[in-house]
């Protein structure tokens, strides 16, 4: 594993935490995992990710974005984009557009890639029995057998309403916020045997909510082993109020003609 700055006095406690601008991204502090957190359908965000992952050049690079029967099917050139999306059924399973994620595959070429998703017949069983069950002999390991204190459990069940479009049944949100920690304790597992198998560093790409340092990813790489070095990179369309939880973070414009999220939902308002 790479030597660790002094990140806590340099950037991982409050005081350090800052936003940054895209130039910062070439040239971020070494240590183990960099989590680099993203909106889905921004290409702003993937084209600041390929940017780190190039100054970076991370021995493993993991995606939320595959299983490892995606893994196992890359073809052994990526260079051909049409040929990668098919593999991985990129378009099928709903991810947006590959083009905007290709250069990040590009970006680091000899890196190992390993898969950050988790099967939906496994998401259902976290959502019907909980994470700390569907995770399975590692749970204590990554907090899932510890629930969230009742302020954190209440947040998290707003945000997903919010971001379901206030169209979910109240009593489905407890099992969804339980999806979530199993999604985000499989990423920190990901990034945790990359980083055993390959020496690191490891880069993870994910979706925002994944990358906070005080529930996501980091926090559950630094719980899992607190000698591991972790940053978080978390990338927002709007200013934010407060500190965001994440180590550093960027603000970009949002998606132009993005559309009413919501249409397909039935609700639009809280």
């Amino acid at each position: 594993m790479r030597a660790a700055l002094a990140l806590c006095a340099a950037l991982a406690c409050p005081a350090g935490a800052r936003e940054i601008g895209a130039e910062a991204l070439d040239s971020l502090p070494q240590v183990d995992v960099v989590v680099l957190g993203e909106v889905h359908d921004n290409p702003a965000h993937h084209a600041h990710q390929a940017r780190a992952v190039r100054a970076l050049d991370p021995a493993a690079l993991v995606f939320e974005m595959l299983q490892p029967a995606q893994v196992a099917a890359l073809p052994d050139d990526l260079s051909d984009a049409a040929a990668v999306a098919a593999a991985t059924d990129w378009e099928a399973r709903g991810w947006p557009d590959f083009a905007m994620y290709h250069p990040i595959f590009l970006a680091a070429p000899e890196a190992r890639i390993y898969a950050g998703d988790v099967p939906r017949s496994v998401v259902r069983m976290a959502i019907r029995d909980g994470a700390a069950a569907a995770f399975g002999a590692e749970a204590a390991r990554y907090g899932l057998t510890v629930p969230f204190g009742a302020d954190m459990q209440a947040a998290q069940e707003q945000a997903l309403l919010a971001a379901h479009c206030y169209a979910m049944p109240s009593d489905a949100l407890a099992g969804m916020v339980e999806a979530q920690r199993l999604r985000d304790a499989v990423l920190a597992q990901a990034a945790m045997t990359a980083l055993r198998e390959t020496g690191g560093p490891v880069a993870v790409i994910t979706g925002v909510e994944h990358a906070r340092t005080d529930i996501g990813v980091p926090a559950l790489i630094r719980l899992a082993d607190p000698s591991v070095t972790v940053l978080s990179v978390g990338q927002m369309e709007t200013v934010p109020e407060g500190r965001p939880p994440h180590d550093l973070w960027i603000v970009t414009d949002g998606v132009k003609d993005r559309g009413d999220p919501c249409e397909g939902f039935g609700s639009t308002e809280g």
